[in-house]
């Protein structure tokens, strides 16, 4: 079982989230900013992290910069979960040290082969 840190400010999403990676047996910690998310991360040190780009306050690309420059949580894999669906969103993300990106509406398949390929990496 892996602890896997959810950060998005919709909590309809991050309970749709937690469902998924809670029923194939992870552990899921939630956020709803990226501040909490770098707090969390630090203080909790999960296997992987499932970051949303727009939110108030810290925006997700912000929050996985700060996290893979972070010596304490660089080894943390992110994979991006979105509504930003464009090519540049997507390359952006990943340019911000994400290992993944996934759109939403979230498909629990794709989620969890994301999650498997960060992990394993």
């Amino acid at each position: 079982m892996s602890k896997i840190l959810i950060v998005d400010d919709s909590p309809a999403q991050l309970y749709q989230l937690q469902q998924m990676v809670e029923k194939v047996g992870h552990q899921a910690l939630t956020a709803a900013c990226g501040e909490d998310a770098i707090k969390i991360a630090a203080l909790q040190n999960p296997e992987l992290i499932l970051m949303d780009i727009v939110m108030p306050g810290m925006s997700g690309y912000t929050a996985t910069r700060k996290l893979s420059r972070d010596e304490q949580t660089r080894h943390i894999p992110i994979i991006f979960v979105s509504s930003k669906d464009g090519d540049a969103d997507r390359a952006w993300g990943l340019r911000q040290g994400a290992r993944g990106y996934i759109t939403k509406p979230v498909n629990q398949n794709l989620l969890l082969n994301a999650i498997s390929s960060a992990m394993a990496a």
